[in-house]
């Protein structure tokens, strides 16, 4: 994965963002329009949960995911992919970036990943072959205090086998937990993983110090099913 992969949202994914709310006003209500909350404040806000069910889910006809804090929950719809790069719209114009099942960038929220990008080998285009721990250099550009490069070494580790329910389907999913070390910077991120493909059905993953979001793939986006 290069960093220009992994570059900052462009002028043009703005434009789409906003095409994309005109979209979400025309659909009237449901699920997204009624979780249309700043997605990445939910760490400090104090929003409430959602619970979508699966009609509500399978009604819509775009990829969706629910992204949630300690505090509260929000379905996000995908409105763009560039080079592998998904961008995930609440209504409310946060953004969040993912790729390869990656947290790699936030917008409209308080801390916001600008970026985050893998140095070197990257374990997680096939996460569920992983065997004994496998180490990952990582790098993340954040804000406030315009902290750019900051390395955090990550060690993943495979453990057991978990059954997940997502919208009333239970699958057995491999659970691998990465352990992150780096300066003012100690956490944990996990992943679960369809033991077959690697596709990260759920997981929960720090953007900042102190600050994490679980992503869960309610309706995934059916190339990336297709493709693993």
């Amino acid at each position: 994965m290069s960093r220009s992969a992994l570059a900052a949202p462009t002028k043009a994914q703005r434009g789409i963002a906003a095409l994309l709310l005109i979209t979400l006003a025309l659909t009237g209500c449901g699920v997204v329009a009624r979780t249309s909350i700043q997605t990445v404040q939910l760490a400090v806000q104090g929003t409430p949960d959602v619970l979508p069910s699966a009609a509500e889910v399978a009604a819509k006809p775009y990829p969706q995911i629910k992204v949630s804090s300690p505090n509260g929950g929000a379905v996000l719809v995908l409105g763009n992919i560039d080079a592998g790069r998904q961008a995930w719209y609440s209504s409310e114009r946060s953004i969040v970036f993912l790729q390869d099942g990656l947290l790699v960038g936030t917008h409209g929220g308080t801390p916001e990943l600008q970026q985050m990008w893998i140095e070197g080998d990257n374990p997680f285009h096939a996460l569920h072959t992983l065997q004994g721990t496998v180490t990952v250099q990582r790098r993340y550009d954040l804000l406030p205090g315009y902290r750019y490069g900051v390395p955090v070494t990550g060690t993943l580790e495979r453990l057991s086998a978990e059954p997940v329910d997502i919208l009333g389907k239970v699958r057995t999913l491999v659970h691998v937990r990465e352990t992150l070390r780096g300066k003012q910077w100690k956490g944990e991120n996990h992943y679960w993983v369809d033991p077959a493909s690697g596709f990260i059905w759920k997981s929960k993953q720090m953007i900042a110090p102190g600050t994490h979001l679980e992503i869960t793939q309610l309706k995934p986006y059916r190339l990336d099913l297709q493709r693993r």
